[in-house]
């Protein structure tokens, strides 16, 4: 497995886990909630015959950083993103970004001036409305789920992510997914993720999409059930220079669902005017 984080680098938010692997053009994935850079893992071997891939696990997720004082809001995310780059020293990055990696580096890009060179979004969370009633409850409720007893907390991160995923993926793959999350710190970040979502973080950067400044794709698993495909459809119409594709029978974790259809995707998008 090419995905391993052999590299600790300290951020405004804490302490990130990283990883990179290959040679050519930069290439930066960005994962979303609740997952880590792990949902990469079957993706990464491929592009890194072609790129140089790096990516990371956010503040608050997966082998980074889970104070309990910590922010780790989108405004944070986008803001340790540009932080990213530059630790690495890329200036114009192929990026691809996940469910709320959508929302993160859309606000590296368009509120902290990171250009990329090519952009793919990935049932990415963009646009007002997002989030579940399950999504609000726990958000007001956070104390009340901090207690739950280990085997209980377990079982609804499990349904939780299960949630997401419309065709089967290893168990293996699953228990990784599901394991930084059931530590007593991964207990705690986990709540606290759903307390500090809120709207306004993409509601900032709504009016910018048609300001993105390179080349756009946007793939999308039809049978997602948490970001439904009228979603991706809403998102599309507010970057008119984008290309838009579906993946059909795919839910919402396309990366580990079908891999080898998002690398079709990614490499004939990512190859158009790349240095590889």
């Amino acid at each position: 497995m090419s995905w391993k984080l052999d590299e600790n680098v300290q951020t405004s938010a804490g302490m990130v886990a990283a990883g990179r692997v290959g040679n050519g053009h930069a290439l930066v994935l960005a994962h979303g909630w609740p997952w880590s850079s792990f949902s990469w893992h079957r993706v990464i071997p491929d592009l890194a015959s072609r790129y140089r891939v790096h990516w990371y696990d956010m503040p608050g997720y997966g082998q980074s950083d889970k104070g309990a004082e910590q922010r780790t809001s989108l405004d944070v995310q986008g803001k340790v993103f540009a932080e990213m780059l530059a630790h690495w020293d890329l200036e114009r990055p192929l990026v691809v970004a996940h469910d709320m990696g959508g929302a993160t580096t859309l606000r590296a890009h368009l509120l902290h001036r990171c250009d990329f060179d090519r952009y793919v979004l990935i049932n990415v969370v963009a646009m007002r409305p997002w989030g579940s009633e399950f999504f609000d409850h726990v958000g007001r409720h956070v104390d009340a789920f901090l207690g739950l007893p280990p085997h209980i907390h377990r079982a609804v991160v499990e349904a939780y992510i299960q949630g997401a995923i419309v065709n089967d993926i290893d168990p293996a793959e699953f228990e990784r997914l599901v394991e930084p999350w059931l530590s007593e710190e991964g207990q705690a970040s986990f709540y606290r993720q759903f307390a500090q979502a809120d709207e306004k973080y993409t509601a900032e950067v709504e009016p910018m999409f048609g300001k993105i400044r390179c080349p756009v794709e946007i793939i999308w698993g039809e049978n997602d059930p948490w970001i439904p495909l009228e979603r991706g459809k809403a998102l599309h119409a507010l970057i008119p220079q984008a290309s838009f594709e579906t993946l059909p029978g795919v839910g919402h974790l396309p990366q580990l669902e079908a891999p080898r259809l998002v690398l079709e995707r990614l490499k004939a998008f990512l190859s158009r005017g790349s240095d590889d």
